[in-house]
Protein backbone atom coordinates (compact mmCIF):
# COMPACT_ATOMS: atom_id res chain seq x y z
CA UNK A 1 0.00 0.00 0.00
CA UNK A 2 1.04 3.31 -1.22
CA UNK A 3 2.42 6.05 1.83
CA UNK A 4 0.32 9.62 1.51
CA UNK A 5 3.43 11.53 0.14
CA UNK A 6 3.79 8.32 -2.61
CA UNK A 7 -0.37 8.38 -3.18
CA UNK A 8 -0.58 11.84 -3.57
CA UNK A 9 2.54 12.78 -5.83
CA UNK A 10 1.14 9.81 -7.88
CA UNK A 11 -2.38 11.39 -8.28
CA UNK A 12 -0.82 14.79 -9.50
CA UNK A 13 1.82 13.70 -11.43
CA UNK A 14 -0.07 10.80 -13.17
CA UNK A 15 -3.75 11.67 -13.14
CA UNK A 16 -3.36 15.95 -13.42
CA UNK A 17 -0.01 16.53 -15.13
CA UNK A 18 0.45 13.38 -17.48
CA UNK A 19 -3.63 13.26 -18.44
CA UNK A 20 -3.85 9.82 -17.61
CA UNK A 21 -7.34 9.66 -15.59
CA UNK A 22 -7.35 5.88 -16.06
CA UNK A 23 -4.79 5.93 -12.96
CA UNK A 24 -7.69 7.06 -10.64
CA UNK A 25 -8.89 3.58 -10.70
CA UNK A 26 -6.27 2.33 -8.93
CA UNK A 27 -5.83 5.58 -6.66
CA UNK A 28 -9.27 6.44 -5.47
CA UNK A 29 -11.94 5.04 -4.30
CA UNK A 30 -15.07 4.92 -6.74
CA UNK A 31 -17.17 7.45 -4.41
CA UNK A 32 -14.34 9.81 -3.77
CA UNK A 33 -15.81 13.34 -3.10
CA UNK A 34 -13.72 16.67 -4.53
CA UNK A 35 -14.71 19.85 -2.48
CA UNK A 36 -13.69 22.22 -4.31
CA UNK A 37 -14.62 25.98 -5.80
CA UNK A 38 -17.01 24.48 -8.71
CA UNK A 39 -19.28 22.53 -5.83
CA UNK A 40 -18.61 19.18 -4.66
CA UNK A 41 -17.99 16.81 -7.40
CA UNK A 42 -19.23 13.21 -6.47
CA UNK A 43 -17.34 10.13 -7.49
CA UNK A 44 -14.30 9.06 -9.23
CA UNK A 45 -15.95 9.20 -12.71
CA UNK A 46 -16.99 12.48 -12.27
CA UNK A 47 -13.71 13.52 -11.29
CA UNK A 48 -11.97 12.36 -14.32
CA UNK A 49 -14.33 14.84 -16.35
CA UNK A 50 -13.58 17.71 -14.27
CA UNK A 51 -9.73 16.71 -14.69
CA UNK A 52 -10.23 16.30 -18.42
CA UNK A 53 -11.92 19.92 -18.39
CA UNK A 54 -9.42 21.41 -16.62
CA UNK A 55 -6.73 20.10 -19.30
CA UNK A 56 -8.77 21.08 -21.97
CA UNK A 57 -8.73 24.78 -20.62
CA UNK A 58 -5.06 24.56 -19.26
CA UNK A 59 -2.90 21.54 -21.11
CA UNK A 60 0.41 22.30 -19.93
CA UNK A 61 -1.07 22.30 -16.28
CA UNK A 62 1.99 21.40 -13.74
CA UNK A 63 1.04 20.53 -10.05
CA UNK A 64 3.90 19.87 -7.75
CA UNK A 65 2.99 18.13 -4.11
CA UNK A 66 4.72 19.84 -1.04
CA UNK A 67 5.23 19.68 2.61
CA UNK A 68 2.94 16.61 3.08
CA UNK A 69 1.61 15.82 6.80
CA UNK A 70 -0.72 13.73 8.18
CA UNK A 71 -2.50 12.51 10.81
CA UNK A 72 -4.78 8.91 10.51
CA UNK A 73 -6.07 8.66 7.59
CA UNK A 74 -6.45 12.79 7.50
CA UNK A 75 -3.17 14.15 4.96
CA UNK A 76 -2.53 18.03 4.27
CA UNK A 77 -0.19 19.57 1.72
CA UNK A 78 0.16 22.54 -0.40
CA UNK A 79 0.04 22.21 -4.00
CA UNK A 80 2.01 24.76 -6.61
CA UNK A 81 0.42 24.85 -9.73
CA UNK A 82 1.72 26.18 -12.88
CA UNK A 83 0.18 26.58 -16.34
CA UNK A 84 -1.29 29.14 -19.52
CA UNK A 85 -4.85 29.24 -20.41
CA UNK A 86 -5.12 28.44 -23.55
CA UNK A 87 -8.55 26.51 -23.85
CA UNK A 88 -12.12 27.24 -23.00
CA UNK A 89 -12.60 24.06 -21.10
CA UNK A 90 -13.41 26.58 -17.79
CA UNK A 91 -16.19 28.42 -19.24
CA UNK A 92 -14.65 31.87 -19.92
CA UNK A 93 -13.26 33.05 -23.20
CA UNK A 94 -9.08 31.83 -23.67
CA UNK A 95 -6.72 34.63 -21.87
CA UNK A 96 -3.51 33.02 -23.07
CA UNK A 97 -1.69 34.12 -19.90
CA UNK A 98 0.10 31.96 -17.62
CA UNK A 99 -0.20 31.75 -13.95
CA UNK A 100 1.09 30.45 -10.34
CA UNK A 101 -0.91 29.50 -7.71
CA UNK A 102 -0.17 27.59 -4.05
CA UNK A 103 -2.96 26.10 -2.66
CA UNK A 104 -3.35 24.26 1.00
CA UNK A 105 -5.16 20.86 0.72
CA UNK A 106 -6.82 18.08 3.15
CA UNK A 107 -7.48 14.89 2.16
CA UNK A 108 -9.19 11.72 3.77
CA UNK A 109 -6.80 8.69 2.58
CA UNK A 110 -7.84 5.08 3.15
CA UNK A 111 -6.57 1.97 2.22
CA UNK A 112 -4.28 3.05 -0.19
CA UNK A 113 -7.06 5.47 -2.18
CA UNK A 114 -8.00 9.27 -2.02
CA UNK A 115 -11.31 9.05 -1.24
CA UNK A 116 -12.18 12.74 -0.11
CA UNK A 117 -10.30 16.33 -0.69
CA UNK A 118 -11.18 19.68 0.16
CA UNK A 119 -9.03 22.69 -1.59
CA UNK A 120 -9.85 26.07 -2.53
CA UNK A 121 -7.18 25.32 -5.76
CA UNK A 122 -5.78 28.91 -5.69
CA UNK A 123 -8.68 29.72 -7.90
CA UNK A 124 -9.07 33.37 -7.01
CA UNK A 125 -5.41 33.72 -7.55
CA UNK A 126 -5.72 32.57 -11.24
CA UNK A 127 -8.37 34.52 -12.24
CA UNK A 128 -6.88 37.50 -10.96
CA UNK A 129 -3.75 36.77 -13.07
CA UNK A 130 -5.83 35.76 -16.30
CA UNK A 131 -6.89 39.16 -15.82
CA UNK A 132 -10.62 37.48 -15.28
CA UNK A 133 -11.06 39.75 -11.68
CA UNK A 134 -9.73 42.55 -10.67
CA UNK A 135 -7.22 42.55 -7.66
CA UNK A 136 -9.03 43.61 -4.41
CA UNK A 137 -8.36 46.80 -2.98
CA UNK A 138 -7.26 46.23 0.28
CA UNK A 139 -9.07 49.39 2.56
CA UNK A 140 -7.64 52.65 3.38
CA UNK A 141 -5.95 53.24 6.63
Amino acid sequence: MLDARALLRRIFDEIINEGRLEAADELMAADFVDHGPMGDIQGREAFKALVAQWRSAVPDVHCVVENVVTDGELAGWLVRTTGTHTGDGLGFPVTGKPFETVSANLGRLRDGQAVEHWSEQGMLSMLVQLDLLPLPTPPAP
